[in-house]
């Protein structure tokens, strides 16, 4: 009897794909993939690559690009003494941000996993999330008001640290606060609250309890936070150039020299690759990335 007869489906082409896919779930979701990972290095990978390969390029009498290979451009960054700055600079002002956003963000994330009722705990990451919705450059603007003379902290303190890194390390701080934040928070929800209770019970002080139970293990969180305000501190531009006044960073440098030096630009975003690529390295020894 044939298939019709018995009532069975019609063996076609797209139930005989369905049925092999059935059986080698790899291949499919190797398929379901491709699409997005084909993305990715066509848009970031491949764009990664012809940063690096520009890098090794020169400007030839400060107009077309000379397609040979070199290392003036790096030589530059090492020996004039200014480009040496603006690095340490850059660098030191992504380390500031992320340990104040750490210190800001620990207690906040801990008393909204820990402490807090669950309504006042949602109303709480919802505050969080809230500055989130608006515009990076609204938000940037508006602490440029705040920190000009006459401003309102000016006018409500009598003070303003004004224009400068002190305003930079303000703004970038508030910024990616809440990129700290939650991955903390996520941790110590994680943490079983039997933990916290059987120091307790051992005569432990909370602070005790805090440093040596709670704290080793929101270290992968703490790390996930690190790396989000570490790394869009270290590549960030328009807050320089909103509030920085004339301090320069390797961000607003780039965005300076990209037009006339694409080639020494590229040099100089290749440092901020190298920077994170260093930090994920040395973070990935310790262990923390295995527990994300």
């Amino acid at each position: 009897m044939s298939e019709q007869e018995v009532g069975l489906p019609r063996s076609t082409a797209a139930r005989r794909t369905s049925a092999y896919l059935h059986r080698h779930p790899g291949l499919r979701a190797g398929g379901l993939i491709s699409a997005p990972l084909f993305w990715l290095a066509l848009i970031y990978l491949v764009a990664l690559v012809a940063l690096f390969i520009t890098a090794f390029w020169t400007v030839d009498f400060g107009t077309a690009v000379t397609r040979e290979w070199t290392l003036d451009n790096f030589k530059k960054l090492y020996e004039q003494e200014v480009y040496r700055t603006v690095i340490l600079r850059t660098l030191w002002v992504a380390i500031a941000v992320t340990l104040i956003d750490a210190v800001l963000a620990l207690p906040v994330a801990f008393y909204m996993a820990k402490l807090a009722r669950p309504r006042a705990a949602a109303f709480m990451v919802v505050a969080v999330l809230t500055p989130l919705w608006a515009s990076y450059i609204v938000k940037a603007f508006a602490w440029r008001s705040m920190f000009k003379p006459g401003g309102v902290l000016e006018s409500a303190l009598g003070w303003s640290p004004g224009f400068g890194l002190t305003a930079v390390i303000i703004t970038l701080a508030y910024l990616w606060f809440p990129f700290m934040v939650l991955p903390l928070y996520a941790g110590f929800e994680r943490l079983p609250d039997s933990h916290l209770e059987a120091s307790a019970d051992l005569g432990a002080k909370p602070w005790r309890t805090l440093r040596v139970i709670a704290f080793p293990m929101i270290i992968p969180s703490l790390i996930a936070g690190s790396i989000f305000t570490f790394s869009l501190s270290l590549g960030d531009y328009i807050t320089v150039e909103t509030v920085g006044g004339t301090t320069q960073m390797l961000g607003n440098l780039v965005y300076d020299r990209q037009a006339t030096d694409i080639p020494f630009a590229a040099a100089l975003a290749t440092v901020s690759v190298v920077i994170m690529i260093i930090y994920l390295a040395l973070v990935r020894r310790t262990g923390a990335l295995d527990n994300l």
